[in-house]
């Protein structure tokens, strides 16, 4: 088997992406933590025209962007396929991981905005967002997007609700509330309990531990810039 690395932050939910995909299908790879504020020589050498993680590197060619690395995955090494089938089903997967990955300025607002009428606006912006994939998305009588396996549509969506669960932890604030989301709710929590993604996603109090001093110091560096 050739050689398989990846470049990431343990705690970002692109990085995580490709993490569950290559424990998915049984991957064995070397990781290599990087360090947001001094990136790696290799790293730069392997995106230099965006310089962000994860970036898989498979026999010495590196793949950038956190989907692509999981389509290629897939096409490499099709045991517990992610992608459907059928043209069809496969365009419609799709289209959710591009409408997921569009979510990331939403979330992104949450996470800097500030207490009181501005995170309260934040807050009704992402449930606009989440109306769309309770609705529109999800089926109450499956486990998950793809019906009873983890599709791409699971790792993309999983990725952003996770990353938001800790935010709630973060603000105290409740963002993915049941009574709201039912559908959404139950789907997070047949995710998040599949013992390849359980085992494989840092834990919460470490997560909410290292991202509130990160994302201070994000916020200085970007008011300095």
């Amino acid at each position: 088997m050739a050689e398989v690395k990846l470049h990431g932050f343990w705690y970002s939910p692109y990085t995580l992406r490709v993490v569950w995909t290559l424990n998915l299908k049984g991957i064995p790879y070397e990781n290599i933590e990087e360090d947001r504020f001094n990136k790696s020589p290799l790293l730069l050498q392997y995106n230099p025209i965006h310089k962000k993680t994860p970036v898989l590197v498979h026999d010495g060619k590196p793949i950038c962007e956190s989907m692509i690395i999981v389509e290629y995955i897939d096409e490499i090494w099709p045991q517990n396929t992610l992608l459907p089938a059928d043209p069809y089903d496969r365009a419609q997967a799709r289209f959710w991981v591009k409408y997921v990955d569009e979510l990331i300025s939403v979330i992104a607002a949450f996470l800097h905005s500030k207490v009181g009428e501005e995170r309260e606006k934040a807050r009704e912006n992402l449930w606009e967002r989440f109306r769309v994939i309770e609705d529109q998305c999800l089926d109450d009588r499956k486990t998950f997007y793809g019906g009873d396996t983890i599709n791409i549509v699971d790792i993309a969506l999983g990725s952003f609700i996770k990353f938001i669960e800790v935010q709630e932890d973060m603000f105290k604030v409740k963002i993915l509330q049941s009574e709201r989301f039912p559908r959404l709710h139950l789907w997070f929590n047949n995710f998040k309990d599949a013992p390849v993604i359980k085992e494989n996603t840092p834990d919460q109090e470490k997560l909410v531990a290292f991202l509130n001093p990160l994302i201070e110091k994000i916020k200085a560096v970007k008011a300095s810039s």
